[in-house]
């Protein structure tokens, strides 16, 4: 297949809390442009402004959270008249903000835990076990799962103070699993085990503290409804090019769309490449796919 660019540039790092993750999946997908035949810049962010080296046709955004998944860069990139992956900026606004992907996935028929949006912990009318995160945070970075009455002023507190409010969801049992898609390729179920019960950013990003099954062991009838809600919350929310939606499966087999992840990690242990890996796509191949698809 002719490659529609031949210069590129990754964009890594970032300002935001998942800056060590962005460098680390930039860094991979360099490589795996590289290898797969196109002359890379690796650009590192560490400014909510953009300067490209010149003679750069089209741009890898590497970049995890704020100023990376929340429209903000791709609007930039969209202003220079510069093609980007993924998904375009209104589109990132939307999946970033997870108050906002509940109301579009609810309003599209796509099942979500029951939830509310807190600005004070005595607000709270759900039960417990609830999870409480920032709206506008990524890799679990601010997320709080709470059994007890007596965590619950503390966690929420540490939620709240990212942006003066917090998403309060109940807590689904269960099973945690995920999909990615990949232009419009459905990818394999991955499913996560995290060593404890919480699959934080620790888990997420350290090696060993996380099983992963590729393809999930379920039943192929679940399998492809996991499929089909993931590429419903996908166009839904209006993404493009590649992203990964998150699900909890509860013991009565009833699926939950937790986020769409625009911009899913490209590190050794991202779930993205795994299951690209187990529909046959190797590394390289899946990030010149990525970058072939890349848009205004």
């Amino acid at each position: 297949m002719g490659r529609r660019f031949s210069k590129v540039a990754v964009l890594k790092g970032g300002v935001s809390s998942e800056r060590e993750v962005s460098l680390k999946s930039g860094a991979a997908v360099a490589q795996g442009l590289r290898e797969g035949g196109y002359e890379v810049v690796e650009v590192e962010v560490d400014s909510r402004s953009l300067k490209l080296p010149s003679g750069v046709e089209a741009v890898f955004v590497a970049l995890h959270g704020q100023f990376g998944e929340d429209g903000e860069v791709q609007t930039l990139l969209a202003e220079a008249g510069v093609p980007f992956t993924g998904s375009g900026a209104a589109s990132s606004r939307l999946s970033f903000d997870k108050v906002l992907t509940r109301v579009c996935l609810a309003g599209n028929g796509v099942p979500v835990a029951k939830g509310e949006v807190l600005k004070v912990a005595a607000a709270r009318t759900l039960p417990l076990p609830v999870v409480v995160k920032p709206p506008r945070e990524g890799s679990s970075v601010g997320c709080y799962l709470v059994f007890e009455e007596s965590e619950w002023e503390a966690s929420f507190k540490k939620a709240v103070q990212f942006s003066g409010d917090a998403l309060v969801e109940e807590y689904i049992p269960g099973r945690e699993l995920t999909v990615g898609i990949v232009g419009d390729q459905v990818l394999p179920v991955v499913e996560i085990k995290p060593a404890k019960k919480w699959y934080d950013f620790a888990a997420k990003y350290v090696n060993g503290n996380t099983e992963y099954t590729v393809p999930a062991k379920l039943e192929p009838e679940t399998a492809e409804q996991l499929q089909a809600i993931a590429l419903k919350t996908f166009t839904s929310l209006g993404a493009e090019g590649f992203g990964r939606v998150d699900f909890r499966l509860s013991p009565e087999g009833n699926p939950y769309v937790l986020e769409l992840n625009a911009i899913p990690g490209f590190t050794a242990t991202s779930l993205l490449p795994k299951a690209a890996q187990a529909a046959g796509i190797g590394f390289s191949a899946l990030c010149c796919r990525i970058m072939e698809q890349a848009h205004l």
